[in-house]
């Protein structure tokens, strides 16, 4: 008799343990006669079972509860990053391509263009061009190109291309190339020339300031000073100014230093 006095305290200790407030079902229900006397087993057990069955279904039931409510909080989770992932699509394909400069890049520079002033022809006024262009006649006026200048005429006004070609010109004013400029025999120029090289051939009266070489030839008339990495000039020319050599690697004051 004393193993079912046993079992069951031990029984109750468990279920206390496992349900919070079932220590005192679990003493009304599984009270035992402790006096000496005859037990009967099989009314002992059902009452064991009920209990079982009672714990069983109160530790079940929050595990349920969770298992329930757990896919209602990931569907948001899946519209927020739904929703992000599109508008960062949709921002992406509709951004223009812009260049360095800001700039769209789709846009191009018609630079086969070439405007042509005939020999005949006066115009007055400043000329802008995507393309190049060629004074045969006389321009009154500024002249601003992408590509190339080619003067054969008369231009009275200041001048901004990425290349100069004057031949047999008459040019007052301001001559601005990134590129080369070319003066060639009987061209006459008053103003000075900023270039990245330089040929002076005919009659220049102004200031020479070029990043790169420049070659004084022969026929050659400088009024002005020439300022270059360096300089080459050919016997017969004839330079008024001084030269400097201010764009050169070489480090002159190192060279005397003591």
């Amino acid at each position: 008799m004393g193993f079912f006095k046993d079992f069951k305290e031990d029984f109750n200790d468990a279920v206390n343990e496992l349900v919070p407030g079932g220590e005192e079902t679990a003493s009304e229900e599984v009270m035992v006669n402790t006096l000496d006397g005859d037990i009967d087993v099989e009314s002992e057990l059902n009452k064991l079972d009920g209990l079982l069955e009672q714990v069983s279904k109160k530790v079940e039931t929050p595990a349920d509860t969770v298992e329930e409510s757990a896919p209602v909080e990931e569907e948001p989770k899946e519209e927020k990053k739904s929703f992000f992932s599109d508008a960062k699509k949709e921002a992406k394909r509709e951004a223009p391509k812009m260049d360095v400069m800001g700039n769209s890049a789709e846009r191009t520079a018609a630079a086969d263009e070439n405007a042509v002033i005939t020999g005949g022809m006066k115009v007055t006024g400043n000329i802008e061009s995507v393309g190049s262009i060629e004074v045969q006649g006389e321009l009154i006026g500024d002249v601003s190109c992408n590509g190339k200048l080619v003067v054969t005429g008369k231009v009275n006004g200041n001048t901004s291309s990425a290349e100069f070609f004057a031949d047999a010109a008459k040019i007052e004013g301001e001559v601005v190339t990134s590129g080369t400029a070319k003066v060639g025999v009987g061209s006459v120029i008053i103003g000075n020339i900023t270039a990245t090289s330089a040929v002076i051939a005919g009659a220049v009266k102004g200031d020479i300031d070029v990043n790169g070489p420049v070659v004084v030839d022969t026929s050659a008339v400088v009024m002005g000073n020439i300022k270059s990495r360096s300089v080459q000039i050919n016997n017969g020319a004839v330079i008024e100014g001084f030269c400097s050599q201010s764009y050169s690697d070489v480090d002159v004051n190192s060279v005397f230093a003591v």
